[in-house]
């Protein structure tokens, strides 16, 4: 498994030289890390004298029966079990061979593929398909590969444990031709396929009403091809119902194209379902990897004198990093008047926003102004569509990551780090002077190096009782000491209490482990 795995690799990247379309190489290279991550095991009962059975198949099963004993090592030389690391959708351990072990009863909702390749029938059969069939987000269906020919027992269990009453039941001397008894509810192939057609005819038809066109994405390639995957995206993007309705057809057709996989009229549907594949990867793509300056450097199509790069050297790198203070915005405004592709210019900034802006809020609750803020521009945006709008929600998107920028800054005016801001700003009150606005800014700092120095540090804090009570009492005396506490002549014994809760409820929330996880690699 291990060898093919590897060759099928070897052979993808000679494949990814010789792809000229972007989108398509975009996918290749995102197939490809993710192959060469992933981690492979067999996973199979213990029994007696199995090191000799394996070594006749010139097969060493000692590292195996030791990965799955001993589990999964991190970087930090922590271990997890095999069971924990399967199940965990971002480990990179997704691919299981195994044998009775895991068969039936082992539940893993991210599963999406299962090969079959030994002879079930009946209940044990029908648990097995229903290990790839679990609801979790982000998942459509499972898919089952049939490497042995088990459909024809599949068609029985499905008519016991899944018919319609005593009309689904097997009967005794009632079969089918194929021996299956009762009613046999597996669909029919050509209904499969029309069912694949209408959701495809639905995404074309979607296309077409706003001036797109499936067949001049599969019918085209290199530039002519994105062009046509551009004019899509800017149909599909019309406003966040269109882009919704299309995203979900489209994930439907993907669902029926799985279902008739190894039907044999398959070949007929598979340019359209490439095609709407290609234009479903590039919306994901665009929400899910653009990011503002890069938004920028494609309205501007190269770097000029429109943006000042933060050094000569970032000016010769293709991903430098812009300073957004320093753009030339109404430059920027005429640029994206003259654009082909408003829409999904706005849709990517917006995407690009909501990251940065649910980044900002998780490290300081205190931005809740700037949700409120946001998702008035977005009701403004649905509201109405036409071209004036769609450049006053350009212009108001690109306002609003300025003030998102200063906002970021703000931590280094203040002479504090991001950790500290978010405290401080719980702490603080809009009557306080100078002089007491410093000396709460000294008591974020000292409250979070005291919670930094221990009772953050204890192993799963927040699941424990005591060590919650603990992480609580603590700020409780800090905030009440007259040596490190809030200033008397300015909170009142209430305030003080309350704010001890406001700021415990941050802290479990953002200190699961040290670091913290919300603050990136801050100690």
């Amino acid at each position: 498994m291990h060898r093919h795995w590897t060759v099928r690799i070897a052979a993808l990247e000679k494949e990814l030289l010789k792809i000229a379309e972007v989108q398509e190489a975009i996918f290749r290279q995102r197939q490809l890390v993710w192959m060469r991550e992933t981690q492979i095991a067999l996973i199979v009962s213990e029994e007696q004298g199995e090191v000799e059975k394996f070594k006749k198949w010139d097969l060493d099963v000692l590292p195996h029966r030791r990965l799955i004993k001993e589990g999964f090592a991190f970087a930090e030389g922590e271990r997890i079990d095999a069971e924990s690391a399967f199940k965990k959708s971002d480990h990179p351990f997704r691919v299981a061979i195994v044998c009775a072990m895991w068969l039936t009863g082992f539940d893993v909702p991210s599963l999406g593929t299962r090969y079959l390749d030994k002879p079930l029938k009946a209940h044990t059969l029908m648990q097995a398909i229903a290990r790839a069939n679990r609801v979790t987000e982000g998942k459509n269906n499972g898919l089952i590969v049939d490497e042995c020919g088990i459909f024809k027992n599949l068609r029985k269990a499905l008519a016991t444990f899944v018919g319609h009453g005593d009309e689904g039941r097997a009967k005794a001397g009632d079969e089918t031709d194929d021996g299956a008894a009762g009613r046999d509810p597996a669909k029919l192939d050509q209904k499969l396929l029309d069912d694949l057609s209408e959701a495809i005819g639905l995404a074309q038809a979607f296309l077409t009403e706003r001036g797109a066109s499936l067949d001049a994405v599969h019918g085209s390639k290199g530039f002519s091809r994105n062009a046509a995957v551009r004019q899509a995206k800017e149909a599909v993007n019309d406003n966040d119902e269109s882009r919704r309705r299309f995203e979900t057809t489209c994930r439907e057709a993907f669902r029926r194209f799985k279902a008739c996989l190894n039907l044999t009229g398959i070949n007929a549907h598979r340019h359209n379902y490439d095609a709407l594949n290609l234009i479903y990867n590039s919306l994901q793509s665009d929400r899910n990897n653009t990011d503002i300056t890069d938004i920028i450097r494609q309205l501007h199509a190269v770097v000029d004198d429109a943006i000042e790069t933060r050094s000569e050297k970032a000016a010769e790198n293709e991903a430098a990093i812009y300073d957004i203070s320093r753009i030339d915005f109404e430059k920027l405004r005429k640029e994206f008047v003259s654009s082909s592709t408003k829409k999904t210019t706005v849709q990517n900034l917006r995407a690009a926003i909501e990251k940065k802006l649910q980044r900002l809020m998780c490290q300081n609750p205190f931005r809740t102004d700037f949700q409120r803020h946001y998702e008035t521009i977005v009701a403004d945006y649905n509201r109405e569509k036409n071209r004036a709008t769609l450049e006053q929600t350009f212009e108001a998107l690109v306002k609003f990551v300025r003030a998102l920028d200063d906002e970021e800054s703000r931590a280094m005016r203040e002479e504090l780090d991001e950790e500290s801001l978010a405290i401080f700003d719980l702490l603080r009150k809009p009557t306080l002077n100078a002089r007491q606005l410093k000396r709460i800014k000294e008591v974020s700092v000292s409250l979070l190096a005291t919670l930094k120095q221990e009772k953050l540090r204890i192993d799963r804090w927040p699941e424990k009782e005591t060590t919650r009570d603990a992480v609580a009492i603590a700020i409780h005396n800090h905030l009440f000491s007259d040596e490190t506490g809030l200033p008397v002549d300015s909170y009142s014994e209430e305030e003080v209490q309350t704010l001890k809760t406001d700021v415990f409820r941050h802290v479990l929330r953002v200190y699961p482990t040290l670091p913290s996880p919300v603050y990136g690699s801050a100690a």
